[in-house]
């Protein structure tokens, strides 16, 4: 009998978990392991992976550099290139174990290093920049290399197979992090290999993903306009550079950042009041081809916390609890209360509503800072007139 469409279930799309201790407590990976092999049916065995957050901390002031060859050659060229650009201070084989599940896996390496000191002063970039444009000649003009991680203090662990597979096969259980974000793939229109598992990462940003972004020819022309390089063969990569634009980049929050991304309809801002009608056009405007459309959610972490994120229609399911200083995201309600049977405030995501944790100190500084500068409704204003281009100006006059 010749199966038809309904006959076979087929899971909307990849699974994604994150877990966050607020007070900057450090956990080690069983919990997110746990949390996202309830998941196993929204994986297909094509992708996994995971970000942690705190895990090197006497290399806190480095970028750990985790990078995947697939042949000798490509890792002699790759340390003679960092051996160029920047001064390493350890480097060494990523510890894995050997998976029933994990087949033909590159070979995996971390290296701290920091910026050479001549070679970034003559460039006349800081050192993130430095550092990104650097990410993508690796990635970009050695055959057989890939930077799978660049941050300071993280770092990401993923391949192809499942999560429960990959969590094993890296060890996980012995990294403790106070940040902790996990994906299941269940690719549909991009391949399944080791690069191109989630999370996406760049400097400290990391992404997991469940969804189709239809708008990925128009996001990508617009990132690579600002020396952004899409060579991942996959949608999702395009979002971590989005969110490196926008906030590192321009200067705008994450909850402004997201907000472009999924920005309001119009509809909604006519109903706004006038002021506030005048910015969100005004964004609209100058980053129509930021605004990321599909179904989609979205878990980023950094330095500084998470954010989570909706299409404005939640075409894609992700619950939110919290239980003391912990907090737990998932696509899935099980699987937040299979690590945390107590777990409380347990609700779903808004669509198009950022979705905003920040550890405790972060929080208390940024409240801090809010305090002593100019009030809110004139720092809209006077950000907007610093960032956006002249000729958008006038809409923001307008008000």
């Amino acid at each position: 009998m010749t199966l038809r469409e309904g006959d076979i279930r087929i899971p909307s799309g990849c699974a994604i978990a994150g877990i966050m201790d607020k007070s900057g407590g450090l956990h080690d990976g069983s919990d997110i392991l746990k949390s996202i092999a309830l998941m196993h049916d929204r994986s297909n065995g094509l992708g996994g992976g995971f970000a942690a957050y705190g895990i090197y901390p006497a290399y806190r002031d480095l970028y750990a550099f985790h990078i995947m060859y697939e042949s000798k050659e490509a890792r002699s060229e790759t340390e003679a290139y960092l051996d160029g650009y920047f001064i390493s201070e350890k480097q060494e084989r990523i510890p894995t174990e050997a998976v029933r599940g994990i087949q033909d896996p590159p070979d995996i390496w971390r290296y701290f290093v920091a910026p050479h000191p001549v070679k970034l002063n003559m460039s006349g970039l800081d050192e993130a920049e430095y550092t990104m444009q650097h990410v993508f000649r690796i990635n970009a003009s050695i055959l057989g290399a890939f930077v799978a991680s660049s941050g300071k203090n993280m770092g990401a662990f993923k391949g192809v197979g499942y999560p429960e597979d990959i969590g094993e096969f890296y060890r996980i259980c012995d990294y403790k992090a106070w940040l902790w974000t996990a994906h299941g793939r269940f690719p549909t229109n991009t391949p399944g290999w080791w690069g191109g598992a989630h999370p996406f990462t760049l400097l400290n940003w990391s992404i997991v993903h469940n969804g189709e972004i239809s708008s990925y020819d128009a996001n990508r022309r617009y990132v690579e306009q600002f020396g952004y390089d899409c060579t991942l063969m996959t949608d999702t990569e395009v979002i971590t550079y989005i969110f490196d634009l926008l906030i590192r980049r321009h200067g705008f929050s994450q909850e402004t950042a997201a907000r472009i991304m999924c920005a309001p309809l119009w509809d909604e801002i006519d109903r706004m009041e006038p002021e506030r009608a005048a910015y969100e056009t005004a964004l609209r405007c100058v980053y129509s081809s930021a605004l990321v459309n599909g179904p989609m959610s979205v878990i980023l972490g950094s330095d500084e916390g998470l954010l989570a994120l909706n299409d404005r229609l939640k075409l894609r399911a992700l619950m939110a609890g919290e239980k003391g200083s912990m907090v737990y995201l998932a696509s899935e309600q099980a699987a937040i209360e299979i690590v945390c049977p107590g777990v409380e405030n347990v609700a779903p995501i808004d669509g198009g509503v950022p979705y905003v944790v920040q550890l405790d100190e972060v929080a208390a500084r940024k409240a801090q800072e809010s305090c002593e500068n100019i009030p809110a409704k004139d720092r809209l204003q006077e950000h907007l007139t610093g960032v956006l281009p002249a000729s958008s100006k006038g809409v923001l006059r307008h008000a």
